[in-house]
């Protein structure tokens, strides 16, 4: 799940790895079978897994890697290339569907896909939001497993990760209203992804544009908000 959010991965190796992901998860999805929040619940498993494995850049290699760009152009440059990516895995979804309705038996497999295509999307905006964080010069502190905790918070509601009252640390364990936050969300993700999954390749351009308008739209609110706190904290 995790190699999903690689922006370097080719569109062929993207599909088949997405494939991959399918199948092999695809063994463990029997709530994904079961209506859509099942299926959301799965999904939200999924998530929690993978971020504490996501490759996370500092702002060091984020300059390096971005020729140099500090400061507001380097976010742009992160937000747009977050938005290339869940497009790319959009299209890749929709083309791995278009593949299954030429294959009656394996429309079975059709929520493990949308499920799995979601949860990747997700694990890529996860990224996006922790090297924001980077640029803004709020990096997320803490375990992997604590870090995953507060950038699964800010994705749920949108928002940057804020300053811990009362000397308190995330827990390592999202609690039961987080996790429904999160399969909230998750499960609005998954009813607009529907359409990415019609056949011929109309689903692969709509899931493609879908993906990167919302992964933008994360990425504004979030910096925005990464901009209040560093104007607070000069006061």
């Amino acid at each position: 799940m995790a190699g999903l959010a690689d922006s370097d991965l080719e569109p062929a190796d993207r599909r088949k790895l997405l494939g991959r992901a399918v199948t092999g998860l695809g063994k463990s999805a029997g709530r994904a079978f079961r209506g859509p929040r099942a299926a959301a619940n799965w999904g939200a498993d999924l998530v929690i897994a993978a971020v504490p494995h996501l490759a996370i850049r500092d702002l060091d290699t984020l300059r390096r890697h971005y020729d140099g760009k500090s400061g507001e152009d380097l976010a742009d440059a992160i937000i747009r290339n977050a938005s290339r990516t869940t497009a790319g895995i959009g299209a890749a979804g929709g083309s791995v569907a278009a593949v299954e309705w030429t294959a009656p038996p394996a429309l079975l497999s059709t929520p493990v896909l949308l499920t799995v295509e979601t949860a990747a999307v997700v694990a890529v905006e996860v990224k996006m939001l922790a090297e924001l964080h980077e640029v803004y010069g709020v990096p997320v502190q803490g375990s992997a497993s604590e870090r995953a905790s507060a950038l699964l918070t800010a994705w749920a509601r949108r928002r940057g990760v804020t300053l811990l009252q009362a000397g308190r640390g995330f827990s390592t364990v999202l609690g039961a209203g987080l996790r429904k936050e999160l399969r909230d969300r998750l499960l609005r993700r998954m009813g607009r992804n529907l359409t990415t999954l019609g056949p011929l390749l109309t689903g692969a351009a709509i899931g493609a544009e879908l993906n990167r308008r919302a992964t933008r739209k994360l990425g504004d609110e979030v910096r925005e908000d990464l901009r209040k706190q560093a104007r607070k904290a000069l006061r």
